[in-house]
C-alpha cells in the first residue's frame, strides 16, 4: 500500500481463506465512522446525523494521528483485517479511506491477503465509489439491507427500497472479490412463511457471507419507547424460536452454515475480522467510540474512545488519541470474555487457549453438568461448544462456566 492505493489493491487481490487455526486469532484495525445520512429506530450504535455536513479532512488528521499513536504504544504488528465500520462509512470520499489504508499500512504493514472491509448502505452506493473504494485497497463490503420489503424497510427507518437494495448487491458483486450482507429478521408480524420467502430470495443473490439478526429492542431507541407504549412488538420467544430454527435450516441447506449465531458462510468465506473478535484476538480500535483490545507490554487491556464525534476529535488533536477507557484486564475478565465470545461460534473454544489466556478452567463438574443438561458439548482438541439449545442461553452458560473457574499451574502463557 506504500506504492499508490492503485497498487495496493493489485497487490493484495489475492484474498486469502479464514484463519485456518482457530487458536491464532491475529491482530486487526477497527475504524469507526460515526456518521449516517439518518438514524434508524433501532440503533443503538455509536452514531451521528450532521445535517450541516462534515469536516471530512479534520476527521482524517484524526484517524491518522491516533493510528500514529497507538503504534507508538504497542509497537510492531501485522495486520490480518480491516473493518471500516460505523455509522456509515460508505459516506466517506475514496480518498479518505485509501489514506487511512495507507497510513495503518506504513504503521503496521497490511498483509497482501489481508481481509480488507468496508460497511455501506444501499443508499449511499454508487457504482464509481464503489470502483474508488476497490481501488483504495478495500476487497470486501459488508452491505446493511436489513430487509427486502419497502414497507418493512420504512418501519426500520431505512433511506432505500429493496430495488436500490439489489442494484447494490449487483454493484458489490461486480466489484469486489467477495461481498455480504445484513438482514432483520423476527420484525412484528413477521411470520414464517414471509421471512421463508425473503430469506431465499436473499440466497439467490449469491452472496458467500450473509448475517442474519434478531431485531432486538435496545434502550434509549425510539423502538424502546414504541415497545413500552404497547405501540410495537416483536413476535414472543416461541415465535422467535421458530424463525431462528427456520433460518438455520434453510442457510444450512444452501451451503451457508451457521459459524457463529448470527453469521453464514460458505466454508472458507467467514469474517475473518470478525472471526478475531469471536477468537478473542487483539484489535486496535480507531476513531469516536471504537473499543479495543490491545497488548501492551504483555498486558492485555481494554480500550474504548470518546464517543461525542467532535469531542473525540478534538481530544485526538490535542493529545493523540481519544482514550477514555483503558484497563488491564485480570485473568478471569479475559478468561469471561474469551468464554463469551468463543463459545458464539460453532467451532467453539479450545480450553487449551482459555488456559493460554486467562490462566484458568472451568471446572470438570462445571462442564458436566452442563453438558448433561443438553446446554454443552465437548468436541475434538479439547474444545466447547454450545449446542443449539445452549444458544439461548448463552450468558447463563458463561456465568455458570466462568464462576466455576480453576487456576491452571504455570498460569497464563499469552
Amino acid at each position: 500500500m506504500r506504492q499508490s492505493s492503485e497498487t495496493s489493491a493489485r497487490a493484495c487481490a489475492a484474498i486469502a481463506p479464514s484463519i485456518a487455526n482457530p487458536d491464532a486469532a491475529g491482530f486487526g484495525v477497527y475504524v469507526h465512522w460515526p456518521f449516517c445520512a439518518s438514524k434508524c429506530p433501532y440503533c443503538d450504535f455509536n452514531s451521528h446525523v450532521r445535517l450541516a455536513g462534515i469536516d471530512e479532512e479534520s476527521f482524517l488528521d484524526a484517524f491518522l494521528a491516533e493510528i500514529a499513536t497507538t503504534k507508538r504504544r504497542i509497537g510492531a504488528r501485522r495486520v490480518d483485517s480491516v473493518f471500516l465500520g460505523g455509522g456509515t462509512p460508505s459516506l466517506m470520499s475514496p480518498a479518505t479511506v485509501a489514506a487511512i489504508l495507507v497510513c495503518i499500512d506504513e504503521h503496521w504493514p497490511i498483509d497482501c491477503d489481508a481481509e480488507i472491509t468496508l460497511e455501506a448502505n444501499p443508499s449511499s452506493v454508487e457504482a464509481g465509489r464503489f470502483a474508488g473504494y476497490r481501488a483504495a485497497g478495500v476487497n470486501r463490503v459488508s452491505l446493511g439491507v436489513q430487509a427486502l420489503a419497502d414497507a418493512d424497510l420504512r418501519k426500520l427507518g431505512r433511506l432505500h427500497t429493496a430495488a436500490e437494495a439489489r442494484k447494490a448487491l449487483d454493484i458489490a458483486a461486480s466489484t469486489f472479490p467477495r461481498f455480504s450482507f445484513d438482514l432483520i429478521y423476527a420484525r412484528p408480524g413477521q411470520t414464517p412463511a414471509q421471512w421463508a420467502d425473503e430469506l431465499g430470495a436473499a440466497l439467490a443473490f449469491g452472496s458467500r457471507h450473509l448475517s442474519l439478526y434478531q431485531l432486538t429492542i435496545e434502550d434509549g431507541t425510539p423502538f424502546a419507547a414504541l415497545h413500552a407504549a404497547g405501540k410495537l412488538t416483536p413476535p414472543d420467544p416461541e415465535a422467535a424460536d421458530e424463525l431462528y430454527r427456520l433460518t438455520d435450516a434453510m442457510t444450512r441447506a444452501a451451503g451457508l452454515p451457521a459459524y457463529e449465531i448470527s453469521n453464514h458462510a460458505v466454508a472458507g468465506e467467514e469474517s475473518r475480522h470478525n472471526l478475531l473478535y469471536w477468537r478473542y484476538g487483539e484489535y486496535a480500535g480507531i476513531g469516536a467510540g471504537a473499543h479495543g483490545r490491545l497488548l501492551v507490554d504483555g498486558v492485555r487491556r481494554a480500550t474504548s474512545t470518546e464517543r461525542q464525534p467532535e469531542a473525540w476529535r478534538a481530544k485526538v488533536l490535542a493529545t493523540g488519541d481519544g482514550l477514555v477507557e483503558d484497563d488491564a484486564l485480570t485473568a478471569a475478565e479475559q478468561g469471561d470474555e474469551a468464554l463469551l465470545m468463543g463459545l458464539r461460534l460453532t467451532e467453539g473454544l479450545g480450553l487449551d487457549r482459555l488456559a493460554a489466556l486467562g490462566g484458568v478452567t472451568p471446572s470438570a463438574a462445571a462442564i458436566a453438568e452442563l453438558v448433561g443438561l443438553g446446554l454443552l458439548e465437548v468436541i475434538s482438541g479439547n474444545r466447547l461448544r454450545a449446542t443449539p439449545a445452549g444458544r439461548f442461553v448463552l450468558n447463563e452458560i458463561v456465568l455458570r462456566l466462568s464462576t466455576a473457574f480453576v487456576p491452571v499451574p504455570g498460569g497464563p502463557r499469552s
